[in-house]
């Protein structure tokens, strides 16, 4: 090992590259070497153990605020987001709204057929791997299931069985489910990160 490679492992480890780009670029900064000559360097010497790239892991929240706004719950607010939308289309859109009333099928439907059993599906499942199509499967099978059962017990009530009690009912037990699978996996999650 001569000067410029204890010299190129210095500036290595000082200045912490990401990837050997970044490491050839340092590294041209203080000696005059073409970018191939300093590229097979430095894979002689990441292949020797000398140098290595290593990612940071990114760090998990310290809260389960910061978890409820962090990268980690991107579904929560699609979900969020879809059951608002579907809210205040149910609510805001006449049924005989022509062009917009088909809009507010699809999305009433994804609202009444999968989000209720998905969200279901996180509490239960977590992050535990079950392909695409047995969560899709598995959503929609609950779905169905807590729709009439939602509206069973809402038959019992002085609302009865209208757009508006069904809605929230539906409502109330999609971001309930969401809120407890996000809770759940950060507990998880917390536990995993701490070990």
């Amino acid at each position: 090992m001569d000067d410029f490679d204890q010299a190129l492992i210095k500036t290595i480890r000082d200045k912490n590259p990401q990837n050997l780009k970044e490491a050839i670029r340092l590294t041209r900064s203080k000696f005059p070497e073409t970018e191939k000559a300093i590229m097979k360097r430095v894979l002689r010497l990441e292949s020797q153990g000398e140098i290595s790239f290593k990612k940071p892991l990114p760090s998990f929240p310290s809260s389960i605020t910061e978890y409820f706004f962090s990268d980690w719950t991107l579904w929560f607010w699609i979900v969020l987001s879809l059951t608002l939308v579907v809210s205040v289309m149910v609510f805001m859109v006449p049924q005989d709204g022509f062009p917009f009333v088909y809009i507010r099928y699809i999305f009433s439907s994804i609202f009444v057929m999968f989000l209720p059993g998905y969200c279901l599906i996180k509490v239960l499942f977590g992050k535990k791997k079950l392909n695409d199509i047995e969560r899709f499967a598995l959503s929609v099978g609950l779905s169905l299931g807590l729709v009439p059962l939602s509206g069973l017990l809402l038959n019992y009530t002085p609302w009865g069985i209208r757009t508006t009690p069904v809605t929230f009912c539906l409502l109330a037990l999609t971001l309930l489910f969401a809120s407890t699978a996000v809770i759940r996996d950060y507990g998880t999650q917390k536990k995993i990160a701490t070990v």
